[in-house]
């Protein structure tokens, strides 16, 4: 597989500005498409923007990736996810690379070229465990994390289950879903006097929390001094900047 000649072939592809062995193109108006090449020509790896394209951020993180080899070869794992990543005033502090069969990116176009590109993006370190099973990095890449908006805020690893006898409102099942924080909290906002309901979550590091109300909050079963606070949630999230608890 010869990926430039593959990329020379794509409509309006030309050279990026300022990396070496890269090249844009843009499909439509709203997006920017850029990919970077490995030196031996043997992988790639590709960044979505949608709507607000950064140059620059884009250059960063096709270089850092091509450094690193994210997720290179038919063997790597749904989704990889290195820390250490920083540009200019972004928050994001890692890059994550998605595999060929959980991106997409040219699958319908050129099935070939598709199998030696990781999909790329920016990303924050709370988000990406790194050993998700392929339908659910699946899931995560094209429905949760919107990985080709830069603009966007982090979008953590949370997995919930609840139940809320006041409200009737309650997951099904006994598996915890993913979800998002504004989620959480607005419902652990209405536990408060549901005695006999609960809320459950998980953070990317496998750490569960059992949060109850019996006339005052419970957390795994202890005794919580002080209400839950947004803080302390988007800590036990690993937030970026969050405080840990």
């Amino acid at each position: 597989m010869n990926i430039e000649d593959a990329v020379a072939e794509i409509r309006n592809a030309h050279p990026m500005p300022g990396v070496p062995m890269a090249w844009q193109w843009s499909p439509m108006a709203r997006f920017v498409f850029s990919l970077a090449v490995d030196p031996d020509g043997g992988w790639a790896y590709q960044m979505n923007t949608l709507d607000v394209h950064d140059d620059g951020l884009a250059g960063g993180v096709l270089e850092f990736a091509r450094k690193h080899q994210l997720g290179r070869g038919g063997d790597a794992r749904p989704f990889v996810v290195l820390s250490g990543f920083s540009y200019g005033d972004y928050r994001f502090d890692a890059v994550v690379a998605a595999s060929p069969a959980v991106h997409g990116y040219h699958v319908g176009r050129n099935e070939d070229l598709n199998e030696v590109v990781s999909a790329v993006f920016p990303a924050y370190r709370c988000e990406i465990r790194g050993d998700e099973p392929p339908a659910e990095a699946e899931m995560r890449f094209k429905r949760m994390l919107r990985p080709s908006r830069i603009s966007r805020q982090p979008v953590p690893y949370l997995r919930m289950r609840y139940a809320n006898p006041r409200t009737l409102g309650g997951s099904i099942g006994n598996s915890r879903g993913f979800t998002t924080p504004d989620v959480l909290l607005r419902e652990l906002g209405l536990l408060e006097g549901a005695a006999g309901g609960f809320v459950e979550f998980e953070n990317l590091d496998g750490e569960v929390w059992r949060v109850e109300w019996d006339g005052s909050w419970l957390v795994n079963g202890r005794p919580q001094d002080v209400p839950l606070s947004e803080e302390w949630v988007m800590a036990a999230l690993r937030w970026p900047g969050a405080a840990r608890s």
